[in-house]
């Protein structure tokens, strides 16, 4: 680890707005105070810089929240690389440094809030993300060291210039329009999450509450992104830079639907976005094991996928529905009545929004609608 800390006094003296050659760092033992320390992104003249040997990367179907924008970015030291995993996430080596930005559309009238204009554009041509009419709400850092991964939440300042370290996370005021009329504005609570709740999501294994990535699957990654060198796959594009060994054939490597796309069947997309919003927790070993409810892409049709399932500990969160899917009645079951609560105590998932997902929830609503058969209960 001598190489990275010496890279410290370097990385030290520059200021997030400094148009020296700002280098990629590993904290193998500190947790910085700003994100510019880690090297990872420069703000320049407004723009969002990413630094050399820093990849950008997207998701098929992303976790929804709150209708932000998502910029995601891995990097790992010279000479190392992740190796491919089928069904788990890939195994990075010691050193590396993944990060998350979440940001608003702004408007370009006094408006003082956010607007949403589309979902995140699955590319990032230039390397970089202009400020303009953009506003940036937090950083969370996810870096490997020798005894696992740690996790970490930065908050952007009001200057848009760093962000800073904010172990306790906050809790932001904001206000969301769907469009440019301004009309039907959403005020929400827009939650940083802190180190426990970082925890909450990434440790994936209810027994050992290991931290670990959760979206840089293979059948996460196995889709196009626009490179600044033109559109690529983004495992063959990874394997090709060297920073990924073991990749099969693309035909061979599992790859999730993108939930918007119509293209696609809708079983499909509604299996891919309860694969990213839901099975990270409802899995055989996550945080919600003892649920006997499992949402991974490849998990049967039956009970386990909620098909006719009553549930275990729901409490008000059953709505009054009796199981989590009556095939054909979405209005009878469980899944849409929590997706579509704002609820603490009913909402699924629990953490990471304070909006219902009016699409997502649609999705689904669609999916239920175009399952065959029907439930029998005993009351």
């Amino acid at each position: 680890m001598k190489r990275f800390g010496s890279l410290l006094a370097l990385v030290a003296g520059l200021s997030a707005c400094s148009s020296e050659q700002v280098v990629p760092v590993f904290h193998a033992d500190t947790n910085p105070e700003t994100l510019s320390a880690w090297g990872q992104v420069t703000i320049n003249s407004g723009v969002l810089d990413l630094s050399e040997g820093v990849m950008p990367y997207d998701l098929n179907t992303p976790l929804f929240s709150d209708y932000a924008h998502k910029l995601r970015t891995v990097w790992m030291p010279d000479g190392t690389r992740a190796s491919y995993r089928e069904g788990e996430v890939l195994d990075f080596p010691i050193g590396t440094v993944i990060t998350k930005t979440f940001y608003y559309d702004t408007p370009e009238g006094p408006f003082d809030g956010l607007v949403l204009k589309s979902e995140t554009p699955k590319g990032l041509p230039e390397n970089q993300l202009g400020l303009d009419n953009v506003r940036l709400i937090e950083t969370r850092v996810l870096a490997r060291r020798e005894n696992g991964w740690i996790a970490l939440p930065y908050i952007w300042n009001e200057e848009q210039t760093d962000a800073v370290l904010q172990r306790t996370g906050e809790i932001k005021r904001l206000t969301l329009v769907k469009d440019d009329t301004m009309e039907d504005a959403s005020e929400f609570a827009y939650l940083v999450p802190d180190v426990n709740q970082c925890a909450g999501c990434h440790a994936t294994n209810a027994t050992t509450r290991a931290i670990q990535p959760i979206g840089p699957k293979a059948r996460h990654l196995n889709g196009a992104f626009a490179y600044n060198t033109g559109t690529e796959n983004q495992l063959a594009h990874w394997q090709a830079a060297g920073i990924l060994e073991g990749t099969p054939a693309l035909h061979m490597a599992p790859r999730n639907a993108v939930w918007t796309d119509t293209s696609e069947s809708i079983d499909r997309r509604a299996r891919a976005y309860l694969d990213a919003n839901c099975s990270h927790c409802h899995n055989t070993v996550g945080a919600a094991d003892t649920s006997g409810l499992h949402l991974e892409p490849d998990d049967p049709y039956g009970p386990n996928l909620g098909i006719c399932k009553t549930p275990i500990a729901a409490g008000t969160g059953t709505g009054g529905r009796l199981f989590d899917i009556v095939p054909g009645d979405p209005d009878a079951s469980i899944f849409t009545y929590r997706m579509a609560s704002t609820n603490p105590a009913e909402m699924m998932p629990e953490l990471g929004r304070s909006l219902a997902h009016d699409e997502g929830v649609d999705l689904i609503v669609e999916w239920i609608e175009s399952l065959e058969g029907g439930c029998i209960s005993d009351l």
